[in-house]
């Protein structure tokens, strides 16, 4: 269990040097405690109270990598249950199921569509991390010839699903190098599981039917020299598995349960492709760390990448681009000037929609502190005088032989003083960014010949 943080006091020099940049060394330890420093500030510590105050320093939530190359995935080591709080910090990983028993073709094919799951979002580009390979019928040499390709083909990590100990070992033999995540060690087989993971170095999942045989279980296995851990709590329907995976969270990083204090893999059990996505998304949200889908169409996975995206930024931090003039196709003198919020998703759906319409165009960016039109305006972070400004140091004038703006319809109120205080010509574009492209292919031109 996890020191207080009077045990840790008790342990450090005791001088309040400062040298941690803490006043006290009580300061410290109660720092050290709630996990919000490291050990290593302390330049004076000794090695004996080190060892003893390992599990303190330690994070409650082991992180585990899979895979070595550019697309290794990293997961767990998670602080709180809630983000307000402190943001999470390693997305959840999205792994699609492969069966092995496909026909030669049929398995390239699919494996070169999962490592095409993958989009353009707020200038992020996101998508499938992992595939999982099942083993289902056939012999460990085509099991392992598989595993293999499917790595070649996409060079994500692999997820091997197996339960023989014969034919896992042909797969890692081939692939064992990558580091592919070895699926699963049980109450019945975790011993040959543990000893595959230990000399290949490889991550291990543990599944168990109650929390407490797979606690039973980690603790065992740790005693055989495996420490890169993932749990799976066994549960398959939505609601027990959401009531599992938050109590292991609240284990986890509440109360410090070192047995439990590894990151989740779940499944989808739905077979309604909509409400797989919807299961799957739920899981993302409560609190899975690798997330195994049949889902392998982009109409699919979009929602689904698009809610671990929202989930894993942090919301103390505005989500922001450069306020700065953005030049959108070959611009030119007679380029129309549409004028934004540097809020990120107000920014990248104007720009997509202006690259839709195919109508060369300077996007002015106002810097907002990262807020949308509207919380912009509420909040008083832009106004007509603050997009004067903009529109002055960024140069526009400069840039183009007319004195037109658009500005989005939102804020239709600002046209009157941006014309009689600044001199701009002002549209009003509109409050829908999926009308950009037929206001600037039809409205733009005759509105400024008015």
């Amino acid at each position: 269990m996890a020191l207080t943080g009077l045990q840790i006091y008790k342990l450090l020099p005791k001088t309040n040097c400062g040298d941690c940049n803490f006043p006290t060394c009580m300061a410290f330890a109660m720092q050290l405690a709630a996990k919000k420093v490291s050990l290593d500030q302390c330049p004076h510590i000794s090695e004996e109270a080190k060892a003893q105050l390992a599990e303190a320093s330690a994070p409650p939530m082991r992180l585990v990598s899979i895979g070595k190359n550019e697309k290794k995935v990293e997961v767990g080591q998670e602080t709180v249950l809630f983000r307000h709080k402190e943001k999470f910090y390693h997305p959840t990983g999205i792994a699609v199921l492969i069966e092995d028993n496909l026909e030669e073709e049929e398995f390239d094919r699919e494996v070169e569509s999962i490592a095409d799951l993958k989009v353009i979002r707020v200038g992020e580009e996101i998508g499938v991390d992992l595939i999982a390979l099942r083993h289902t019928s056939t012999s460990p040499q085509e099991y392992a010839s598989l595993a293999k390709k499917a790595f070649d083909k996409s060079r994500f990590p692999l997820i091997l699903i197996c339960s023989e100990k014969e034919c896992l070992g042909e797969a890692l033999k081939a692939v064992g190098e990558t580091r592919p995540l070895i699926y699963a060690a049980t109450r019945d087989n975790y011993e040959a599981m543990a000893a595959l993971a230990r000399e290949y170095s490889c991550p291990l999942a543990v599944c168990a039917e109650s929390l407490e045989e797979l606690a039973d279980l980690t603790q065992n296995i740790k005693k055989i020299g495996v420490n890169d851990l993932l749990i799976d709590p066994g549960t398959r329907r939505t609601s027990s598995a959401l009531t599992d995976l938050t109590r292991l969270r609240r284990l986890a990083v509440e109360k410090v349960f070192r047995p439990l204090g590894y990151p989740t893999i779940m499944f989808t059990s739905e077979k309604d492709p909509f409400q797989e996505i919807a299961q799957a998304a739920t899981y993302v949200c409560k609190y899975a760390n690798i997330l195994v889908i049949t889902a392998r169409e982009k109409w699919q996975l979009l929602p689904l990448l698009t809610v671990r995206q929202n989930i894993y930024t942090d919301p103390q931090v505005p989500n922001a681009v450069e306020a700065k003039l953005y030049e959108i196709g070959p611009v030119n003198s007679n380029s129309p000037v549409i004028v934004t919020t540097n809020f990120s998703l107000t920014y990248f759906t104007v720009e997509s929609e202006v690259e839709n319409s195919k109508v060369p165009t300077y996007i002015s960016v106002v810097e907002t502190e990262g807020l949308g039109v509207l919380n912009a305006y509420a909040g008083d972070k832009w106004s007509p005088e603050k997009i004067a400004k903009t529109l002055e140091e960024q140069k526009v004038k400069d840039k183009v032989n007319h004195n037109t703006i658009i500005i989005p319809g939102l804020v239709a109120v600002f046209r009157a003083e941006l014309e009689e205080e600044f001199g701009w010509k002002v549209l009003v574009g509109p409050e829908e960014a999926a009308r950009i492209p037929s206001f600037l292919k039809n409205e733009w031109k005759a509105g400024r010949e008015k």
